[in-house]
């Protein structure tokens, strides 16, 4: 088994660090898709560091500064809890010791910190490639081969699951068996066809 980590095994929303500090809605919804965006948080998970970014992201915005600066020691607080029913089925995969590994598109500099406040959802993994360290993304092919060689596995023997179709399909197009995660209702079903519960 190999997973992602944001919306698939814990939530993760920009909006979780700035619903706090930005009263109206129309005006958070405006700076998350303007502003502090997702697509700018990305080149954190593809190696760049925040102090880059952000210097980058003041200059273009500066009344937003404060707000901006916010994000890198805060980040913890744009991942949300463990999803629905995904604690449980991690742990019942690792009482089957079925191999559990994960690809995370994540900042090399926020990892840490996240790895360690969830040290127990992730103690049955054996690996954890992140993107950041690495300077690849999903769906780029190399962050797979990568993985194949790293975890030791054959692709064909690896169910890979992951929120976006983009990153299922680049999974599979290096042999692996992909799941377009959306619940665990829906993985849990699959597992059983595969007699891994």
């Amino acid at each position: 088994m190999i997973f992602d980590v944001g919306k698939v095994l814990v939530e993760w929303d920009i909006r979780g660090l700035y619903r706090p500090l930005i009263a109206d809605p129309t005006e958070l919804e405006r700076f998350v898709a303007q502003v502090v965006t997702p697509e700018w948080h990305f080149q954190h998970d593809a190696g760049r560091s925040f102090a880059d970014t952000s210097a980058e992201l003041i200059a273009a915005h500066p009344q937003h500064e404060e707000l901006i600066r916010l994000f890198g020691p805060r980040f913890g607080e744009t991942l949300g809890a463990i999803l629905p029913g995904m604690r449980a089925l991690v742990g019942r995969l690792a009482a089957r010791d079925v191999p559990l590994y994960a690809i995370t598109n994540f900042s090399a500099e926020f990892w840490p910190a996240f790895e360690a406040r969830e040290a127990e959802l992730f103690a049955p993994f054996r690996d954890i490639l992140v993107s950041g360290a690495e300077k690849l993304l999903k769906p780029d092919p190399a962050i797979y081969r990568l993985a194949i060689e790293r975890f030791g596995v054959e692709p064909d023997a690896c169910l890979f699951v992951d929120d976006r179709p983009e990153n299922v399909a680049a999974a599979e197009a290096q042999g692996m068996r992909g799941h377009v995660f959306a619940g665990a209702a829906g993985l849990e079903r699959e597992l059983r066809e595969l007699g891994l519960l």
